[in-house]
This record gives C-alpha cells, structure tokens and sequence, in this order.
C-alpha cells in the first residue's frame, strides 16, 4: 500500500440527529432574537418535550420534521405559560430548563 500527501479535504458529511444538540438548539433559538433553522432535529419524545415546553411560553417553532424553525423572541421574551409545562421524561428539559426559567421576569409552573 502506497500513501501520498494531500493539501486538502474537501467533502460534506452528513450526521444523525443529536439528542442534546437538539434541546440545545431549540432553546438557544427561542432567547436568541430571529430565526433559528434547525437542520438535523432528533424528532425522539425527549426533544419533542422541549419544543412543546417553548411553545407553551410563547415561542413560535415550526417543526417540519428535519428541519426545525424556532422564531426567537429575545433573551425576556418568554411568555408565561397557561398550563404546566410537561417535559415528559426528559431530564435533559427538565434541568436546562430551569436554568433558563430562573432568569425569566415570569412565573412558571
């Protein structure tokens, strides 16, 4: 077997979706001022708990499946919600979540 030097990589890859990339993007979306466009979204119970959670808070997120568009309202513009906000078994909402919700001029539940 013979190796030769390159000066280069060039390529696109493609990964499978991330459970903690999704949370993740989701809920940097919907404090960030704009449009998020989520490519890739894990579409498992777990992160379909954290879009409903924002939802409930006032956040506009289209999920068409691979690709997730989170319409952000700033870091405050978190709504409060009208019922409790469920994270189902995710522990991953649940903590993350709370972080975010601790900085909010709101009263959730």
């Amino acid at each position: 077997m013979k190796f030769s030097r390159i000066n280069g990589l060039k390529g696109q890859i493609q990964v499978p979706g991330d459970k903690s990339i999704s949370h993740r993007s989701v809920m940097f979306g919907s404090i960030a001022q704009g449009t998020t466009e989520i490519h890739g979204y894990l579409q498992g119970a777990d992160c379909l708990s954290t879009i409903s959670c924002f939802q409930k808070m006032g956040i506009s997120i289209e999920n068409k499946g691979e690709t997730v568009l989170v319409h952000g309202r700033g870091l405050h513009g978190l709504t409060r919600p009208d019922s409790v906000l469920d994270c189902g078994n995710s522990g991953t909402t649940t903590r993350l979540i709370s972080g975010i919700l601790s900085a909010q001029a709101l009263m959730s539940r």
